[in-house]
């Protein structure tokens, strides 16, 4: 039976979660896979603090290079985040002739393209399945069971913090702040919540999946990003009412030869299963020309689900290198779009709240500008008072540029009559 040595670099919770998977599931995983995946080294700055796994202490090094050039050492796993060091270390250990894994989002949609063309040239694997979805096998799945398909859509729910949030605003009633801090109260918002919140995390995960799925390498600043700071628990009640669920949306998709590339909060169709996706959890919706609809849901963070599809690119790359067989990693990685779409050139539905003065002619001062820039109204309502003499008109569009309904908006905005700045929140039906 062939043996495989990994170096873990990157010892907090994840790594952890990782260490206790490897040593509890030893056995099933030889019997599996014909492979012994032996632990020969875990490097982390902190060898202090306790973690929920014990390692012997020979094994435990502050020293990276005890890990990058050790030349019993297969397969280096990345745990760290970040772009460095990571970026240097997995770069190092593709040099030294190792396999590598990582869950680094922010490095891959940053650096991929040089991390993979590297690999490719050395014949050599890096996995990567835990850096979008945790548990939820959307890497492979893209990579391997749908190759053969020309992919049309890729959007989902990919950051487990701004669901949660956004499913407490839902079905408790509250407001933002105080899902925000429900959130952290829970362990499922970090103190600095801003990367979650701002739709950054996802745009980390979309570029990857865009590389994946359309051969497009993009960094995450080339996405239009908007986050789920302005919802407000009023938008959410509006939506209901309209038969919608308001979800943050990361959203890669064909516009003839070119590509949308958003995330934003969107509202959905109570109908579609992707609604009615709560809690931490993450769901990704698949479209492709063979394949059709495909949705995939399940735990999108955590020890547990992370070290699942870890130990999954250990496994794979174990047995891909006890094979022998030349890696081709950049395979999938075909271009077949032109390139990302300007953000102003997409078409989409709108919802828009206004927050203005009750008076005669409001109604009709909004609606002929909106006529004015292009946009086509679906439906109108008038709430009821929030404040003295301030009311929500919450109006639906018909298909409207982006670029018309940003020109509008700035347009309304500037009226005196309007005393808060418009929320607007796209539609994908």
């Amino acid at each position: 039976m062939k043996t495989m040595n990994v170096g873990l670099i990157g010892f907090g919770t994840i790594g952890s979660g990782v260490v206790k998977a490897l040593r509890s599931k030893r056995s099933a995983l030889r019997e599996k896979s014909g492979i012994d995946i032996r632990i020969a080294r875990v490097c982390d700055k902190d060898l202090k603090t306790k973690r929920q796994v014990k390692v012997d202490k020979n094994l435990l090094t502050g020293s990276i290079g005890k890990v990058l050039y050790d030349p019993k050492i297969d397969i280096v796993i990345e745990l760290i985040g970040g772009i460095r060091p990571a970026k240097d270390i997995v770069l190092e250990a593709l040099r030294q002739g190792k396999h590598v894994v990582t869950a680094n989002k922010a490095l891959l949609s940053e650096a991929g393209s040089e991390i993979f063309s590297l690999a490719n040239k050395l014949g050599l694997c890096v996995g990567f399945e835990a850096s979008v979805g945790g548990g939820i096998p959307i890497i492979r799945s893209l990579k391997e069971g749908f190759v053969a398909n020309r992919m049309d859509l890729i959007y989902g729910i990919i950051n487990g913090t701004s669901n949660f949030i956004l499913s407490s605003m839902t079905e408790g009633g509250h407001g933002f702040k105080e899902a925000l801090a429900i959130a952290q109260a829970n362990g499922y918002a970090e103190r600095d919540p801003r990367l979650d919140i701002s739709g950054m995390d996802s745009a980390h995960k979309l570029a990857i999946l865009t590389a994946l799925g359309f051969g497009l390498f993009v960094k995450p600043g080339d996405i239009y990003t908007e986050g789920i700071e302005d919802i407000e628990a009023g938008d959410i009640q509006y939506a209901k009412e309209l038969g919608y669920e308001v979800k943050l949306l990361a959203i890669a998709k064909r516009a003839q030869d070119m590509l949308e590339l958003r995330v934003h909060p969107t509202l959905i169709p109570k109908s579609r299963l992707l609604a009615n996706v709560g809690g931490v959890y993450n769901a990704i919706f698949v479209k492709g020309d063979l394949i059709g609809e495909n949705l995939f849901y399940g735990q999108g963070a955590g020890a547990k689900a992370t070290s699942s599809a870890v130990v999954s690119d250990i496994i794979s790359i174990a047995k891909e290198a006890a094979s022998g067989a030349k890696v081709e990693q950049c395979a999938p990685f075909v271009k077949d779009v032109n390139g990302a779409k300007v953000m102003g050139d997409v078409k989409t539905r709108y919802y828009i709240r206004f927050s203005a003065i009750d008076k005669p002619g409001v109604l009709a001062k909004i609606s002929g500008i909106l006529g004015k820039h292009r946009i086509s109204i679906a439906s109108v309502s008038q709430k009821a008072r929030k404040t003295a003499k301030i009311v929500p008109i919450v109006m639906m569009t018909h298909e409207a540029l982006e670029r018309d309904m940003a020109k509008a908006l700035k347009e309304i905005d500037g009226l005196s009559m309007i005393k808060k700045r418009s929320v607007r929140i796209r539609v994908e039906d």
